[in-house]
């Protein structure tokens, strides 16, 4: 049974895509909207029915007037659902980035045409909050909807859902439109410790202590807590005082931020890692580059230099147009 139930729902989706594909901005009309009864509307006509066979039964005229009269009631409601969101017009603004397991923040234009009022439409994505919206007086409208991200890489979030059970809530029209819409997704940042500090080939950058280097500096005086190792005993024997020995290396005044750091950590456990070094050098505004297996982005700084390193970190090893983006969860909340 429920092989069947998907079955039946794949074709459904597919029917519904070839009737009407992917566009940033749509239009409501009979060939996307859809009305049924409400599970308050099938109550409705439940009652209606008892009355109408009371009415036949004890050949009550004043039932069987009511029993016609909540009928008529019920296919006037099915115009004023129906026009309630006809001829709306949507329009997708921005799809905002998000982290891995964050929301994303989908902004979107609706508008109506002419001056009929539309009341007590709600729009939301599979898994969101749903957005509530009514166009009494004014012709268009902005709002945000949250979508819950999963996994790096492009983000679908599935076909945008607009419903409205005006006026009496017995009928329910809605549509679900595919907005042309893709989330870039960044990895999760995972805390990685201090930003990692390069040392430069020789002569090139600037010349500063760094503990283990080769390169001898020179002396200066012996603290308590230095290394015996670094005392210059042969100078100390020589009666010229205790020193100790100096070691510097050449460190590159730009940061760079390698894969090759984190040796030792699966794929995810890197760029987890390395989105949150480029987080901080960002935050700290330091110069900094980026380098993974097969591609580098040169040193820079700003939010330009922020946003490409997240976009390389979030791609990598993802195909740029997947044939098949995957789509958000059913469980729970600028276009790339």
């Amino acid at each position: 049974m429920k092989k069947l139930f998907h079955s039946l729902r794949s074709t459904l989706e597919r029917w519904v895509d070839a009737r009407r594909p992917a566009a940033s901005r749509q239009s409501l009309n009979q060939r996307n909207l859809f009305i049924f009864p409400s599970g308050a509307g099938f109550a409705y006509l439940l009652l209606d029915a008892m009355l109408w066979l009371v009415g036949t039964n004890y050949e009550n005229n004043l039932v069987l007037a009511l029993a016609f009269l909540l009928l008529a009631l019920f296919i006037v409601c099915i115009l004023h659902t129906f026009a309630n969101l006809a001829g709306l017009r949507l329009q997708l603004q921005s799809a905002g980035a998000a982290f891995s397991g964050d929301t994303a923040e989908l902004r979107l234009l609706v508008s109506r045409p002419g001056r009929r009022p539309r009341d007590n439409i709600e729009l939301h994505w599979p898994g969101s909050e749903p957005a509530q919206l009514s166009l009494v007086d004014t012709d268009e409208e902005r709002l945000a909807i949250y979508v819950p991200t999963a996994g790096r890489g492009w983000f679908n979030p599935g076909r945008l859902i607009v419903e409205s059970r005006y006026p009496l809530g017995i009928l329910r029209c809605w549509a679900r439109l595919d907005m042309d819409c893709r989330i870039l997704v960044y990895p999760k940042p995972i805390a990685a410790g201090p930003l990692p500090v390069a040392e430069a080939i020789r002569d090139e950058g600037d010349l500063a202590a760094r503990q283990g280097a080769d390169e001898f500096a020179g002396y200066r005086s012996y603290q308590p807590g230095d290394s015996l190792r670094n005392v210059a005993w042969k100078q100390y024997a020589r009666g010229m005082g205790l020193h100790s020995k100096d070691y510097s290396a050449y460190v590159d005044k730009r940061l760079w931020l390698d894969w090759d750091y984190l040796a030792g950590m699966n794929r995810e456990a890197r760029l987890a890692r390395l989105c949150y070094w480029v987080l901080q050098a960002s935050n700290a505004e330091t110069e900094f580059g980026l380098r993974l297996p097969g591609q580098d982005l040169a040193p820079g700084r700003g939010p330009a230099q922020r946003e490409q390193a997240l976009r390389m970190l979030a791609l990598f090893e993802v195909k740029e147009e997947p044939a098949a983006i995957r789509s958000a969860p059913r469980s729970g909340v600028a276009l790339a």
